[in-house]
């Protein structure tokens, strides 16, 4: 009963989270303001996440995690599959950029990968260690390199504002895909 009343709360933090953050920058929305928009202790996001940033990146796994899980668990490592796997990321930034909330979640994505905001993620695609498996080719570190810079290049085009107002012209969409792939696939240092 203790944990469904928990799981209760947490659920409720997270959705008024992302209320607030709809209609608020990010610098506006206090913790105390998340807590009182769920009915919830003030305290209670400490107690469930421990900090504002680890609400937020709970969210974001929450709600971005189930885009790319199904897509990606039978991904294979190697250079053969990296064009399939970056057409599976991109695929669920496409659909997310078209809508208010999804805009919302790409938003505070960027604004945490790209502010190197320290989270504990707990899904394996949000952890760089994955993404590495996957080009077993090159040495982890290196692999862990170029899926960042993949990750920067691909967040911080789809978090412009032209991109949230026009969408993803077809050619800037193949242009991206092919980058992000060469730059993926490219020699580099060996394992």
């Amino acid at each position: 009963m203790v944990e469904k009343v928990a799981a209760g709360t947490r659920e409720r933090l997270l959705a008024a989270a992302e209320r607030l953050l709809l209609t608020e920058p990010y610098d506006e929305v206090s913790v105390r303001a998340v807590c009182a928009a769920a009915g919830a202790n003030p305290a209670a996001v400490h107690y469930h996440f421990g900090s504002k940033e680890a609400l937020v990146g709970a969210l974001i796994e929450d709600r971005l995690g189930p885009l790319w899980a199904e897509g990606l668990a039978g991904a294979t490592g190697g250079r053969d599959s990296v064009p399939a796997v970056v057409d599976t990321i991109l695929a669920p930034f496409l659909e997310l950029a078209s809508d208010p909330l999804g805009r919302l979640h790409l938003r505070l994505l960027a604004r945490f990968v790209l502010g190197r905001h320290l989270t504990s993620w707990r899904g394996p695609w949000f952890r760089m260690d994955s993404w590495a498996k996957l080009l077993p080719e090159l040495a982890p570190a290196e692999a862990k390199r170029r899926w960042m810079l993949a990750f920067d290049l691909i967040i911080m085009r789809f978090g412009t504002p032209e991109i949230e107002e026009h969408g993803m012209p077809g050619p800037a969409l193949t242009a991206l895909r092919d980058f992000v792939v060469a730059g993926l696939t490219a020699p580099g240092e060996q394992r």
